[in-house]
Formats: C-alpha cells, structure tokens, sequence
C-alpha cells in the first residue's frame, strides 16, 4: 500500500524526532544508517519533509534535521500525503483501475475494511505517538 519511499521517510521523522527529544541534530548519513537506507534515498526524502514543514534543518557545522515539539504532534498521515499523496487510500488492492462497489475485484470488501483501519491508525497516530516506544526500548526501526 505504501511506497517504499514513504515507509523511509515514516522511519526517517521518528529517527529524528528521537535525536530531537535529546537535543541532537541528525546528518543524512546518520538518518541513514539508522534506519538502513541509501543517503540518497534519504536526503531526497529529508528535503521533501523539509520543504512541507514536517522536519527542519539547520546548515552549518551544527547543523542537520530536527523536529520541535509543535512538529511531533502532527499525524503519520502528514507524511503519507507528503510523500505518496491521499490516493495511496483510495485504490484498488489488486491494482485495478476499474475497481469500485459496483465492479469490484474479488478481495474489494476486504480490503476496504483493511484501508480504512490502516489509514485511520495514520490520521490518529502522531509522530510523538511512535517516537515513545522507540526511546523505551520496546520498538525499533531497523530489522
């Protein structure tokens, strides 16, 4: 459902925001590594999330990405839109591009069901929400 892309730039903000809660700036290298993707993948994706006001960054030698607290409370949805756009909700499980209630595919009703659930726990969630069990030790972001 969501892009490759997009699930980086999710990890991303959470690596972030959990160097931010300890005051930390992050380099692209660092968010990468962290979260096991290409410094390129992850500094055009950093960019874009600077760009739409989700993170900040800093030039200079102290430099780098941060998040403020005003930022944290931002839905995981924000990032969905930014990267992949509303639509990634409202399309075919099987990639149909005539699938609807009046000719669905064979998994449409269930997979409705599942979108719905997922993109509610994205409009729900902050980005606080996912950055506590990361610095609790009880989650992580790379595997």
């Amino acid at each position: 459902m969501l892009s490759y892309t997009c699930k980086t730039a999710i990890k991303a903000v959470i690596y972030i925001a959990t160097q931010s809660n300890k005051q930390q700036k992050s380099s692209i290298k660092d968010v990468a590594l962290n979260i096991n993707a290409s410094e390129h993948t992850v500094g055009k994706i950093l960019q874009s999330l600077v760009k739409q006001g989700i993170i900040n960054s800093l030039k200079g030698p102290s430099g780098g990405f941060y998040i403020v607290a005003l930022q944290e409370q931002r839905p995981i949805m924000d990032i969905v839109n930014a990267i992949d756009g509303h639509e990634v909700f409202k399309g075919c499980g099987l990639g149909l591009s005539k699938c609807s209630a009046t000719h669905p595919c064979p998994i449409h009703n269930q997979y409705q069901v599942a979108r719905e659930l997922i993109e509610k726990l994205f409009r729900t969630s902050k980005i606080a929400d996912l950055t506590a069990p990361i610095e609790a030790g009880l989650a992580h972001l790379v595997g």
